[in-house]
């Protein structure tokens, strides 16, 4: 093995892409042992894939309805050979539009988009490494809150060779981005000779399933010009966000900030989430910067979209009528299928960080830990996967400052799983807790046999099979307020 690696390249053979991560352990173990509800019925559920299927009936709809819209059925047969010949790495000019006017209506329509800005990518993990060839050289980083994405790990840093320094975010405060937080990280880089080439948000979060509000965004936004970095915003969460407060887009911020440098802005977005494309990589590039946007669409080249997911897609979003109907029933679900799941935990006392938008939400399993450290956190992990068989991602695997949490993705599943996943987080839990308290009844029963053999003992003492009083005990003594010695005095004390 080491030969062939001398064969190789240090980007070939080195562990950057992450895979060690028990973010991606937690998906190898599924697809070993995958859920089926009568072939496997035993079997690990898939909750750690972001993926959303609550409103692919919809999907599948409208191309029965639109067979036009593809060259592999009969009725859009005549459009194959336009469609397979050679195109521009601009991409159709029908999509670029369609496009941008769907990420203006899934943002409230609130800002608008110039499709000229749109660059295409093999997905957001082609446009966000395209983005770190553009913006930075090896060795410079980028300041990334935590809890984050771990597949970053993989998009930014494995080939590009630059650093990710973590913003911590703490759950005293809901995990939100603090000017404190963002000012100790960039000062850390500087005092460690690391030159800061810029900073990575998710909104909506991923992992988190929060938003940013419009205070925090212009905050990032102050900031980044202040220190003359570039800002990257990943909005593949937009049409997510399921209940008040609404979604605001880094775009509106730059429509009402006029002083704002926009050469520093750029924006990632997809159709992985929103819609729920993951397979047909379509990854998209927005910048405000134009040299960005023309060096992008050069390297774009080695990511392309291939046209015939083009011309679908376009002839999609261009149907008004079945988008409005898309975006308002898969938040709809999306609000129905999250509180379900989150009620149900509710129910054996499991909490979760308050969200409104993503496919997931952030669990808090703090309570269940043997201690407070990500070692007890890894072994709880292994508790769920391996018996409990649930895939869900531990917070350490978002790089999260806090052990105990773990991102659960709820749209990926039927109901029917649904129910079964549920059950099985609950049963666990109420077992867990079952046991810690016969462990405490454990120990005081224990401790009630000791203040027993003490009394025992100085009853011989005295040799006097009344009562002993707390004036008669020894001075190193001290009465267990559950115990026989302690009068009711010391009882009500306790």
């Amino acid at each position: 093995m080491a030969f062939l690696n001398n064969l190789l390249s240090k980007i070939a053979t080195n562990d950057g892409h992450g895979e060690n991560s028990p973010y991606f352990d937690g998906w190898k173990a599924y697809d070993s042992d995958p859920f089926h509800s009568t072939d496997n019925p035993q079997g690990v559920i898939q909750m750690g894939l972001a993926e959303n299927l609550l409103s692919f009936d919809l999907v599948q709809e409208w191309i029965l309805q639109n067979p036009k819209a593809s060259i592999c059925t009969s009725e859009g047969v005549n459009g194959f050979k336009d469609t397979a010949i050679f195109q521009d790495y601009h991409g159709l000019p029908e999509f670029r539009n369609a496009i941008a006017k769907f990420m203006a209506k899934v943002r409230g329509n609130t800002v608008t988009f110039d499709p000229d800005r749109v660059v295409m990518s093999g997905g957001a993990t082609g446009a966000h490494e395209t983005l770190a060839f553009c913006l930075a050289d090896p060795g410079d980083a980028f300041l990334v809150p935590t809890p984050y994405y771990p597949g970053f790990d993989r998009d930014l840093r494995w080939r590009t060779g630059v650093k990710l320094l973590p913003v911590v975010c703490e759950s005293s405060s809901g995990f939100k981005i603090t000017r404190e937080g963002l000012e100790a990280a960039y000062q850390k880089a500087l005092d460690s000779n690391i030159n800061v080439k810029g900073l990575i948000i998710t909104n909506p979060s991923n992992p988190l399933g929060t938003i940013l509000d419009r205070d925090t965004l212009q905050s990032l936004v102050d900031f980044i010009n202040e220190k003359n970095i570039h800002l990257i915003c990943d909005e593949i969460y937009a049409a997510t966000v399921f209940t008040k407060p609404m979604y605001v887009s880094i775009a509106e911020i730059l429509e009402e900030d006029k002083k704002c440098n926009r050469h520093l802005i750029h924006m990632v977005y997809s159709l992985s989430k929103d819609m729920g494309f993951p397979g047909f990589r379509i990854g998209i590039i927005y910048s405000y910067n134009d040299s960005v946007v023309n060096t992008a669409r050069k390297m774009s080249s080695f990511g392309l979209v291939s046209t015939q997911t083009q011309q679908l897609i376009a002839s999609m979003l261009s149907d008004e009528k079945f988008i409005d109907r898309y975006v308002y029933e898969s938040r709809k679900r999306l609000a129905a299928r999250h509180g379900v799941f989150t009620r149900g935990l509710m129910q054996v006392r499991v909490g979760n960080l308050q969200s409104n938008a993503g496919l997931f939400f952030w669990m808090d399993l703090r309570r269940l830990l043997k201690e407070p450290t990500f070692e007890a956190e890894m072994d709880l992990w292994r508790i769920i996967i391996n018996e409990v068989k649930l895939n869900v991602s531990p917070g350490s695997s978002f790089h999260c400052s806090e052990p105990g949490w773990f991102r659960v993705c709820y749209a990926n599943m039927d109901n029917e799983t649904m129910r079964i996943a549920l059950r099985r987080i609950k049963k666990f839990v109420l077992q867990t807790d079952e046991r810690e308290v016969a462990a405490k009844k454990q120990t005081w029963h224990k401790d009630l046999k000791l203040n027993l053999s003490f009394r025992r003992c100085d009853d011989a003492i005295l040799k006097t099979p009344r009562m002993v009083t707390p004036h008669m005990m020894s001075p190193h003594m001290t009465a267990s307020p559950h115990s026989p010695l302690a009068s009711p005095l010391v009882r009500a004390r306790n």
